[in-house]
């Protein structure tokens, strides 16, 4: 299992692997509601591997994935979320298994080629204040049970729903060939059309995408750009915008993230945002995103409220 623990955690830059869960460090304290939800149920008890952190006060799209101890991925379509905060009685939600297009990827990754991740949980879970809130997750019809933590603080990290989108006068086509663009191969050229900063002005509603296919450890990683390429292509690009940014300044992880990245304070890669004809943000993803999750969200939070 230590070899896959962290597979989505892997991908996001500037965030250490996490091997462990709190829940299985040596001397962790489970709280008491959380031992009787795992001795409850028959099989293991494991470690989320989480492909989420940043949590805030409010609602929280927390992705997952659940390792069997021999390393295989548990695929249920569903999977009965408890969790509370300290002191508070625990509350019910549902995770469902999302797919992410891993499975339509061709790219190798040696270091990881003996996983193909093409689904992750999904679950929005509602978290009324900050602290540590434990979770205990049930895949459907399986002997296996996972627990982690969600550190929740007052306010996200990266720019909350509400917020002002950073004007990122990020590269497009007009000034610069697309391999110095984009490290996609091959090049994503309809994504790079579009800078957030020209967006903006003009008023137009987008959808921007922070990745770097190339240099993803995971394989979860890179399909992300290629999700918001199927998204787009569903809609009219007069109405709608679609922006891919790369991560690392040069595209050379060695640099560190790029201005851009660093313009809208975003601890880990990947993310998609949402932003309206306002310049406001409507939505956010982080990690890895399906193509119904997305379209879904282009449609109720951007052309539904325009």
């Amino acid at each position: 299992m230590v070899a896959l623990v962290g597979l989505l955690a892997a991908c996001m830059a500037g965030s250490s692997d996490q091997e462990s869960s709190p829940a299985t460090e040596k001397g962790a304290q489970l709280p008491s509601w959380v031992k009787q939800a795992l001795s409850a149920k028959s099989g293991p008890d494991v470690a989320v591997t989480m492909g989420s952190q940043d949590f805030a006060v409010g609602d929280n799209r927390v992705v997952f994935l659940v390792v069997r101890e021999n390393g295989a991925l548990v695929q249920a379509p569903t999977a009965a979320i408890e969790y509370a905060g300290e002191g508070e009685a625990p509350r019910t939600a549902k995770a469902v298994l999302q797919p992410v297009g891993a499975h339509e990827h061709a790219h190798e990754n040696e270091a990881h080629d003996h996983v193909d991740v093409t689904d992750v949980y999904v679950a929005h879970v509602q978290t009324p204040k900050p602290g540590r809130y434990w979770f205990v997750a049930d895949p459907a019809d399986e002997k296996i049970q996972a627990v982690g933590t969600l550190e929740v603080q007052k306010q996200s990290v990266s720019p909350a729903l509400g917020a002002k989108a950073p004007a990122s006068d990020n590269p497009t086509l007009a000034s610069a060939p697309a391999k110095h663009i984009t490290t996609a191969h091959p090049p994503d050229t309809e994504l790079l059309r579009y800078s957030i900063a020209d967006s903006i002005r003009a008023q137009v509603p987008f959808v921007v995408v922070f990745a770097t296919p190339e240099f993803c450890v995971s394989r979860v990683c890179g399909p992300t750009v290629e999700v918001v390429e199927k998204v787009a292509r569903k809609f009219d690009r007069r109405i709608v915008r679609f922006i891919h940014v790369e991560i690392f300044t040069d595209n050379d992880p060695k640099k560190g993230f790029n201005r851009w990245v660093q313009e809208w304070k975003l601890p880990t890669e990947p993310w998609v945002f949402l932003v309206d004809s306002a310049g406001v943000i409507r939505g956010k993803f982080e990690g890895a995103v399906s193509v119904a999750e997305l379209e879904s969200a282009v449609r109720e939070d951007l052309l539904a409220a325009s």
